[in-house]
């Protein structure tokens, strides 16, 4: 009986198959990004040699950088950002209501509010609350309180009403836009299972609407930071303000902006970083992982890096 050596694998094995020639890959070289790169490090370089070379005595920045005047207008200026902001929160949830309420009297007093004060300057705002004295020359709330304009509108009240009801109309728009992101669906569906209109708002609508209010509000409380600056126009002392007047008694007035800069960078540094963890807090639940913190990028990058260093090794 014959054997078919095909068959029964009684014959020499066959041959490996060839493998395929490792492919040669040539990185693409950007040209562009060179060129851009070198023009950027040239223009920064050139920024850099013309103040180092300027009559600025940058020993001053040190000397005044934790002078007490200076700490106060920090101080003073993060009172006045707090104080501003809740007033443009409160102010901007009652008005994103009212804007969207079905009631066309209360829509159109928050429509004309919102118009009114978005599209009028903040410095004008502040000045003619300053000078509303001029106008009114005391006040009287009848039995309640009666006094003249200029002794009751200080600078502080002033500052704070004019920054705080300016946020207020901004907040309207970035509260109503998160209102309007939930589904409407959810809202009928808990009006019938009997959740009341104020309950619906607190525990449905409300904490999905975070996630769209968070992120511009923490834009909005940065940039209030910053415009406090506006406040020292209405004889409000800051920090602009007490770095002005030590410039000008000092006679360094170019050195103490700079120190008022790096001021206002250093508290916006902060905030950006508490912003950052505020929107990652409020991210759990619509996104599958949570975006990395600044801490875990960091030992991301040492970790890879050492280990890199130990596989060469």
């Amino acid at each position: 009986m014959s054997v078919d050596i095909h068959k029964t694998g009684g014959g020499p094995p066959a041959p490996p198959p060839a493998r395929p020639e490792a492919i040669k890959a040539v990185p693409v070289r950007h040209y562009g990004r060179y060129i851009a790169a070198v023009v950027a490090i040239g223009l920064l370089a050139s920024i850099v040699y013309a103040f180092a070379q300027g009559k600025i005595n940058w020993g001053a920045v040190p000397d005044y950088f934790f002078d007490d005047r200076i700490l106060k207008g920090v101080g003073s200026t993060l009172l006045l950002t707090a104080l501003s902001m809740l007033i443009g929160i409160g102010g901007g949830i009652l008005l994103a209501v009212m804007r969207l309420s079905k009631n066309p009297v209360t829509s159109s007093i928050a429509w004309f509010y919102i118009w009114f004060f978005r599209g009028t300057p903040v410095l004008v705002q502040l000045f003619v609350w300053f000078n509303l004295g001029l106008v009114f020359e005391y006040i009287n709330l009848g039995f309640v309180y009666k006094d003249y304009w200029s002794s009751f509108m200080t600078p502080f009240l002033t500052a704070l009403l004019g920054l705080g009801l300016n946020e207020a109309a901004y907040m309207a728009e970035i509260c109503r836009a998160g209102l309007l992101s939930v589904d409407e669906g959810q809202t009928e569906a808990s009006h019938a299972l009997g959740m009341s209109h104020q309950k619906t708002l607190r525990r449905i609508v409300i904490p999905q609407a975070m996630r769209v209010i968070v992120p511009p509000t923490g834009n909005e409380v940065i940039n209030m930071l910053k415009t406090t600056s506006l406040a020292s126009a209405v004889q409000y002392y800051e920090l602009l303000k007490y770095a002005q007047d030590i410039g000008q008694t000092s006679g360094a007035p170019v050195e103490m902006l700079f120190l008022a800069a790096a001021w206002y960078l250093i508290m916006t540094s902060v905030l950006s970083v508490g912003q950052y963890y505020v929107e990652r807090y409020y991210a759990r639940g619509s996104s599958r992982s949570l975006p990395p913190t600044p801490w875990q990028k960091v030992r991301k990058h040492v970790f890879s890096l050492s280990s890199r260093k130990g596989a060469t090794a």
